[in-house]
């Protein structure tokens, strides 16, 4: 059973190696661990290493039993994988021809290996009343004691195993191997608990780590190539900086804005307070911070019901000093911010309602996209409810406190200027409402017509600094070409100086988390750190485009580049690497094979359309033995005679284990090395046929009337033959993938593309079907979730709306503000040539829900002064003027919010850029038309009527 971990659980490998290769530069001691005079390795157990098997078998052995049991035991790890290196066998290769001579078989030769090495207790015995445990130990421990078992004997003399077979330390027939600059090494790779945090786990094996190096055997060391701890803090880093950077943005807006200190700091206490809050239902409901949970927090967002409620805190404070000729008492204070609360309630309530409103959609979405925004979803929640809660309790009662003395009613020459601009055009729009209307519809259409030309993506690439290349070659290859031919891939590598080091894994490990063919290899591109480039200004791509040139020199392979985790990422999305995947299903592998190759020539033909390939589903070699089971029964056999025969000759038999300590090391019986390659070896493997008479009596005294043996040819033929090398199947079905990256375009309009051309130069045979895959299908289904979700949503906040304000009509106007705030966010991705995205409509959510709340405040403050008797078209003037910086705010804070992630080049400013130019450019053009077109549509038609003689 394999790890409980998933596809990304893989956080932190290492490599093990000899510090100096083949001794080379090495402090040489002789008789003492570690590298000899002669060329050998001394180990601290006292064996001497010779030749690369051995040298390459003592890392493994090293990683095995010195530095994953002490991993293991780390909290939080699944597992530890090993990759490289051979794991230590004892081999018994006995000689065929010698077998034959003394009349024996391989399975004779198994069974005295396994009769030989024996354990077992025999109770115990009482003596002078002391019990003495009887334990009797007949294990094998070295090579030299499975060379002195007898097998047999013949006229008394004993034929021992050294006599028939070569015994020795062996190399596994291994699945896998690792490689580090173009020099053979063992990888390690530290497997994370499912549901655990990977920079808490990551940190721990690190530090762990660093204590096992201190007890590896001189001359050997452990070193990191991959902690995804690095990638984690780089994005954490970002978001700290975004977050604070915002934080003093919004604290400088509020001091400059609401022209009073203490006011300023009450507000600007909301945002520690709430952050506090919110870290501790994270904690509660276990989210970790990370760049998708607090990415999308904005401190303007959160203090906005804050500021509105100070803004009218201030205009009553000043107003009543006013009224009073005097400095209010702490009684007049309190009563006077209770009345400013009860005015600017509801429209708080209900906004910051239909804001969490807003971030309901995420949480209805499943899968990868489920993953990673439904903990941005929750956490931003938790936010607005905290500023919420404090914002109606906190904020009032510490402004009616400590905003003593005398309280100005001026707005601070930013707001005069603010307002002498507004004014006519506020005119202008209450003059001629339709014409003011029709722009805005106008504007609106226009945005529509601009969104079907923006491209699309799932979510846009996080660039994590090193790279990542698959080397692929012909199916036939064997590991150890493979190898031989990454060691030069390697080195083409590590020659760039931006190349920090270079490491591969080529097949598959042990445990096989990551199955793959032994033709081909990931290789990991670690990358310096951009300061320490040649040139620092060279493009992230440029460097690939060089690389690949450079490659591309070494023959025999195919290569396609990502990233470390984008790779493991579109694993999980499709089941293959690439970012697009074009599914085959069907029958017949010939006729999806053709199917599939006509594809990949259209995909090639599409702009944008990188590392393009059809799945290896055939051309592996085979060597088939076919049994005669006519010859198999005239001979007296059983097919399992042959059968085992060949099993422990080629494929080779487990006879026992050699225990050293806590270590133990499998016996293996098969044939020599340079024996089993050979077909002629094997055609003419020998097979020991049974005895013609039953009585023991008779088979001593006649002679044999047939061969004791069999040479396998007589009961089997031989055939090389080519195979399928890969049979894949989905819901059922045989499938074959043709996979592409996209670099330099949005996957969206590359996949749209290439359909259309799909349709028109490829036919599917009847009975066959295509299917879009990767990132592509979960930008599909997260928008088709979407589709339905959204106007769901919407229907909630328009019943919220309803309540709020009692009035279809005017429900309907501050709904409104919803297509008019998406006219700014289309417009900003289209200038900016940035592609529809999940996160920039996490963007236009966001919007979305702040619009409404900016629309709700003005509504409520014109319905306050109808309902106090001010006629209609006098209340829409002063109640919009009253309310414009409350506006304004509103609008300049949360953005302001936004701009460090919107100019931020970090790690992970790339999924948070859409997200805020959306917010930013959506919010000022929502809070220009709003001012403009809200107050219009409600003089035109005389919305005001329908509350007027309600009671305030």
């Amino acid at each position: 059973m394999g790890a409980i971990s998933t596809g990304l659980g893989e956080i932190y490998m290492w490599t093990v190696r000899y510090t100096h290769p083949k001794g080379e530069g090495a402090e040489v001691k002789d008789g003492e661990p570690g590298w000899q005079g002669d060329g050998t390795y001394l180990t601290p157990e006292g064996t001497k290493l010779k030749g690369d098997m051995e040298l390459a078998s003592y890392l493994r052995t090293v990683e095995d039993w010195i530095i994953r049991p002490q991993l293991k035991g780390v909290p939080g790890v699944a597992g530890v994988d090993g990759i490289g290196g051979y794991v230590r066998q004892y081999h018994v290769q006995p000689y065929p021809e010698k077998l034959v001579a003394l009349g024996l078989s391989f399975s004779q030769i198994v069974e005295a290996l396994e009769k030989n090495n024996q354990s077992v207790g025999a109770g115990y015995i009482e003596k002078a009343g002391e019990a003495y445990v009887v334990r009797l130990d007949g294990r094998i421990s070295t090579a030299e004691e499975i060379g002195n078992i007898v097998v047999t004997t013949r006229r008394g003399v004993p034929v021992y195993m050294r006599d028939i077979a070569e015994v020795g330390i062996g190399k596994e027939l291994r699945t896998g191997s690792a490689s580090e600059n173009g020099q053979e090494v063992v990888v390690g790779t530290a497997l994370m608990l499912i549901g655990a945090n990977s920079r808490t786990v990551s940190e721990a094996v690190d530090t762990k780590l660093k204590e096992i190096i201190k007890s590896l055997p001189p001359g050997i060391e452990a070193k990191t190539v991959l902690n995804r701890t690095n990638l984690v803090n780089r994005t954490i880093g970002t978001v700290e900086k975004n977050l604070t950077e915002g934080a003093l943005l919004v604290i400088a807006v509020l001091f400059l804005v609401l022209g009073n200190i203490r006011a300023a700091m009450i507000t600007a206490l909301v945002i520690p307070i709430s952050m506090l809050m919110t870290f501790i239902g994270m904690i509660k409901l276990s989210i970790s911070g990370n760049l998708m949970s607090l990415g999308a927090l904005d401190f303007g967002l959160i203090v906005d019901g804050a500021i509105i409620i100070t803004e009218n805190c201030l205009h009553r404070l000043s107003h009543a000093q006013a009224h009073y000729g005097r400095v209010l008492t702490l009684k007049e204070r309190l009563h006077e911010v209770m009345l400013a609360g009860k005015e600017i309630v509801k429209p708080i309530v209900f906004g910051q309602a239909i804001i969490i409103m807003v971030y309901v959609p995420m949480l209805t979405f499943t899968g990868v996209e489920g993953k990673m925004f439904e903990p941005m979803a929750i956490t931003v929640i938790l936010a607005l409810v905290a500023a919420f809660v404090l914002s109606i309790t906190f904020v009032p009662a510490m402004i009616a406190i400590f905003v003593k003395g005398k309280v100005k009613e001026g707005e601070g020459a930013m707001m005069d200027k603010a307002k002498q601009m507004y004014v006519p055009w506020l005119e202008r729009s209450l003059a001629r409402p339709f014409f003011t209307t029709g722009v805005a519809v106008g504007l609106f259409a226009l945005a529509l017509v601009a969104f079907s030309f923006l491209g699309r993506e799932f979510i846009p690439t996080l660039d994590e600094k090193d790279m990542a290349m698959q080397a692929l070659r012909i199916p036939s290859t064997s590991l150890t070409q493979s190898q031989s031919m990454q060691f030069e891939v390697e080195k083409a590598v590590s020659s760039f100086k931006e190349v920090a080091f270079v490491f591969g894994k080529t097949g598959s490990a042990e445990m096989a988390s990551d199955p793959m063919p032994p033709n081909a290899t990931d290789t990991f591109i670690i990358l310096k750190d951009v300061e320490e480039w040649p040139d620092p200004k060279l493009p992230k791509a440029e460097l690939i485009k060089r690389i690949e040139e450079a490659v591309r020199k070494v023959p025999g392979n195919n290569y396609e580049f990502t990233q470390p985790i984008q790779m493991r990422f579109n694993e999980l999305i499709a089941g293959v690497r690439g970012d697009v995947a074009v599914k085959v299903y069907g029958d017949d592998f010939a006729v999806m094979g053709k199917t599939a190759g006509e594809i990949m020539k259209v995909l090639q033909t599409v702009p944008g359309a990188a590392d393009v390939k059809v799945e290896q589903t055939s051309g592996l070699p085979f060597m088939e033995i076919k049994l005669d089971r006519d010859a198999v029964a005239r001979y007296g056999l059983n097919v399992s005679d042959v059968v085992d025969v060949v099993a422990i000759a080629v494929g080779g038999r487990e006879a026992g284990l050699v225990f050293q300590g806590d270590r133990r090391f499998d016996i293996l019986v098969r044939l020599p090395d340079n024996l089993r390659s050979s077909m002629k070896v094997i055609e003419n493997l020998p097979i020991l046929l049974p005895d013609e008479s039953d009585n023991a009596d008779e088979k001593e005294n006649l002679p044999h009337s047939r061969p004791r043996y069999l040479p396998l040819k007589e009961v089997a033929t031989l055939n090389v033959t080519d195979g399928p090398n890969q049979i894949s199947r989905e819901n059922g079905k045989r499938r074959m993938v043709v996979q592409a990256n996209v670099r330099g375009r949005d996957i969206g309009s590359f996949v749209t593309e290439a359909q259309s051309k799909m349709d028109a130069q490829v036919k599917i045979p009847a009975g066959y079907w295509v299917e879009w895959g990767g990132q592509f299908k979960n930008l599909k289904e997260a928008s088709d979730r979407l589709m339905v979700v959204v106007p769901a949503c919407f229907f909630f906040i328009f019943l919220l709306l309803f309540m709020a304000l009692n009035s279809v009509k005017q429900a309907l106007l501050v709904f409104s503000g919803i297509p008019l705030s998406v006219i700014g966010g289309v417009f900003t991705l289209l200038v900016l040539g940035m592609p529809f995205s999940i996160s920039a409509g996490v963007g236009f959510i966001a919007l979305s829900g702040i619009s409404v709340l900016n629309g709700l405040v003005m509504v409520n403050s014109i319905n306050q002064l109808v309902q106090a008797g001010m006629p209609q078209e006098q209340a829409v003037r002063e109640g919009t003027l009253n309310r414009l910086r409350a506006m304004i705010m509103a609008t300049v804070v949360p953005s302001l919010g936004y701009v460090p992630m919107a100019l931020s080049h970090g790690a992970g400013a790339e999924v948070q850029k859409p997200l805020a130019v959306v917010v930013i450019g959506g919010l000022i053009a929502a809070t220009i038309l709003t001012l403009l077109v809200i107050p219009a549509l409600y003089n035109r038609f005389n919305l005001g009527r329908e509350i007027e003689h309600e009671e305030l």
